[in-house]
Parts: C-alpha cells; structure tokens; sequence
C-alpha cells in the first residue's frame, strides 16, 4: 500500500458493512473490471489508517498487524510524530517549562523558610487553591464552548488514581522538603528524575502506550544516572554540609514523592491518548484533567491527614491547632510573628509559580509524551541547584560546588543531549 494513494483489492468475502461504505462514496468510474478501485480521500483515512480494527484482517497488511495494549488509543501516530523530532511547539514548551520548573524549585525553597514548621498548612493551601482555581478556568471555557459535555464524560477512575498519586507526592515532599539544605533538594529530585526515566516512564511507556526507544535514547539516560551519581557524590564530599547532616528518611522521602508524581503523569499521557478516541480525535482540554486531578487530590489530602501528620509528628488531636497556627504564619499579619519572615509574600509566590509550572508541564506532555517532560524539568534541575548554593533573600548562606558536581551536572546535560539527537526517517515509526 503506498503512502500517498491507497488502493483495495474487492475480494469476493468482503463485508456488507464494507459494500454499504463504498456504495455511499462517490467513486469514479472504473475503466477495467480487474482494476484496483482507488478510494477517495474521506474513506482513505478510515480504511488506511492504522487504527482501524476489524474482524476481516485482510484490511490491513500482515506488517501493521501488531497487537496494542489499548488499540484504540492514538499512541502510534503520537509516537511516529514524536520521531521526527521536537516542533516548534514543543521547543517552545520544553523552554517554558524549564523556566518554570526553575522558579517552581527556587521559590520553593524560599516558601519553606517562613512556612518550615508548616509544610501540610502550605501543602493544604496548594491543594485546595488549587481546586478553586483550576474549576473556575474549566466553568469559563465550558460557558465558552472550548471545553464540551463529552470531554467532561471522561471516566474518573484514572483521575482518581491521579489524584491519590498526587496526593502522595505532595504531602511527603512538603514534609522532606523542610528538612533538607537548599541544593539537596533538586538533587534529589534529580535522583528522582532518573528513577522516572529508567524506571518509570521508559518501562511503563513500552508497557502501556507500546513504545520503543532508539540506543541513542537508552544510552541518553544512562549518562544522567552517571552524572547524577558524581553529582551526588560531590555533595556528599563538600564537608558535611548538605546530606550528611541529615537523617535517611528524609532524602528517601523526597524520592519517593517525586515518584508518585512520575507515575501520576504517566497516567495522565495515557488519558490524553484515549481521550482522542473517545472525543473522536479532538484534544483534550488540560484543564479537565487539572481540575478533576486536584479535585481528588484534594480529597485524598484531606482523608490522609491523620496518617501524615502522625508521620511528620503532629498528633491528630492537636491537628487544628496546627492549622490555626499554620494560618497565622501564613498570613503574617503585621509581619511580627517570630519565625514567619516572608509571608505570606514568598508563599504565594510559589503558589503561583507552581501552578504555572503545572499547567506546562501538563501542556508538554499533552502535545508530546510524559517522557519528554521529565526531560525537560531534568534541565531544570542543574540551573535550580546552582542558584540555591547562591546567597538568597532569606537563605544568606551560600554553598561551594565542588567539581564532582560540576562535571555530574555537565554529563547529566550531555545525556540529554544525547536523547534528543535526531532519529533516522527508517525507525522513526519505532521510536518515541
């Protein structure tokens, strides 16, 4: 079957569903019996097109026959799109979120320093404004028309599943967060990072959405486990000063959360994927899936507060009185209460950043994959670490970099790089 025409041989068995079709269709006339019947250009796309599913196999050739974990999804044409290479939409999109991505860990370091003894206050400010926030841009661009009835039928199991991974990775990084120096924290999220390419997103993006990866792209992540690993020994090496102080549960903690955030965004790639089929190929609006995702995150925040707050040390009795204090320091009425320096100003900075970090990292992975967006706040990660070893408002202490770190990041920039080189036009339709 070639690319630009596509011709079907009438066999004797073909289906009456089939004959209805071309019947309708207005084909021209045929100056040979034994000619092939060139079908025209609106049947083309159904009968040439690789998702079509049919209990007669001889409607496709014997090489597109390949099982799918969830046929019906668009996966193939997201994956042969992805193999040619970024567009500008997606340049533009990584750029913007690394930007964001950026800020998002800066300013979230700074929002700790008045809100430390209160990381679930800040945790359940995030989460519910949230809530408020993202179904108010979904109530308007319903009353618009840009989002319809169909898109919000979307079955909630998968943002329920969303929204307790969420859940998860918020709470516990909010809590590991507050106890880590400065730059430890985008390392470990780094280390996080690396879970999630070789870990997460490489082996359930093959498993779920079907995909592969060219050698290039595997030895790509490989370099940012290697640079991850000088970097981290680097810091370990520096004196003390960052995890060596620390107790092991916190730097665990910290992985783990970015872990639940990880599988969340996998979920997230595959929603956008089925939602093309259900919708009948038209996108899915990103504020559908951000407000019923923080929905239930919120509820699940809500209903894991007993069990979190025991594990961060605050019984759930005196949970109220932790709220109220929370609250005050938030709010920082008169900007003399002790310990609280910064707020509310810092908080709601990054509030703000996070949420505009959120709703980019969720546009890139709408119009690429959960993979690529990972990849693009690894970038992120180098820059945040070293403007967090900078003197800061509120964070005067600066830290050295040794060269360990300073080579690490280089490879981790490398690996990158490596990744993101080129595809050749004969596996493009293979690789992610």
């Amino acid at each position: 079957m070639e690319a630009s025409r596509c011709h079907l041989h009438l066999l004797p068995s073909y289906t009456p569903l089939l004959h209805r079709t071309i019947s309708k269709a207005k084909l021209p006339p045929l100056l040979n019996p034994r000619t092939r019947l060139v079908v025209p250009s609106a049947m083309r796309s159904r009968i040439c097109d690789s998702r079509v599913y049919s209990s007669r196999s001889w409607l496709l050739p014997k090489s597109s026959r390949r099982p799918l974990v969830f046929p019906p999804t668009q996966a193939s044409d997201r994956q042969a799109e992805l193999a040619d290479g970024f567009d500008g939409r997606i340049l533009v999109g990584s750029g913007v979120t690394v930007l964001f991505a950026v800020l998002n860990r800066v300013l979230y370091k700074l929002a700790l320093v008045p809100m430390k003894n209160y990381p679930f206050f800040l945790a359940q400010v995030t989460t519910f404004g949230y809530v408020a926030v993202y179904f108010s841009i979904l109530y308007i661009r319903y009353r618009a028309g840009t989002v319809t009835k169909e898109m919000l039928a979307i079955p909630k199991s998968r943002f329920i599943a969303i929204g307790f991974l969420e859940a998860l990775g918020v709470a516990s990084g909010m809590s590991a967060g507050a106890m880590l120096p400065g730059p430890a924290i985008p390392i470990l999220s780094q280390v996080m990072l690396v879970l999630i390419i070789l870990g997460w997103q490489l082996i359930l993006s093959v498993i779920i959405l079907g995909r592969k990866y060219s050698f290039n792209q595997i030895f790509g992540c490989l370099l940012v486990t290697v640079g991850v690993v000088l970097a981290v020994a680097g810091i370990g090496a520096n004196g003390g000063q960052f995890l060596s102080e620390v107790e092991f549960r916190w730097p665990a903690l910290m992985v783990a959360s970015s872990a639940f955030q990880s599988a969340a965004s996998i979920l997230k790639e595959f929603v956008f994927i089925d939602s093309a089929k259900r919708l009948q190929g038209k996108p899915l609006d990103i504020f559908v899936v951000n407000s019923f995702g923080s929905g239930f995150q919120a509820l699940f925040v809500f209903l894991l507060l007993p069990f979190l707050s025991n594990m961060r040390g605050i019984p759930f009795p005196e949970l109220p009185s932790y709220i109220k204090s929370g609250a005050a320091c938030f709010l920082n009425l008169g900007g003399n209460m002790t310990g609280c320096a910064g707020a509310p100003l810092l908080p709601l900075l990054f509030i703000t950043m996070n949420m505009a970090f959120n709703i980019s990292l969720l546009g890139l992975v709408k119009i690429s994959s959960a993979l690529v967006a990972s990849l693009a706040a690894t970038l992120a990660v180098p820059i945040s670490i070293y403007i967090l070893s900078l003197p800061l408002p509120y964070i005067p202490q600066g830290t050295s970099l040794n060269t360990y770190f300073i080579i690490g990041a280089a490879i981790v920039v490398l690996g990158l790089i490596l990744y993101n080189l080129p595809q050749s036009a004969n596996c493009s339709h293979k690789i992610d």
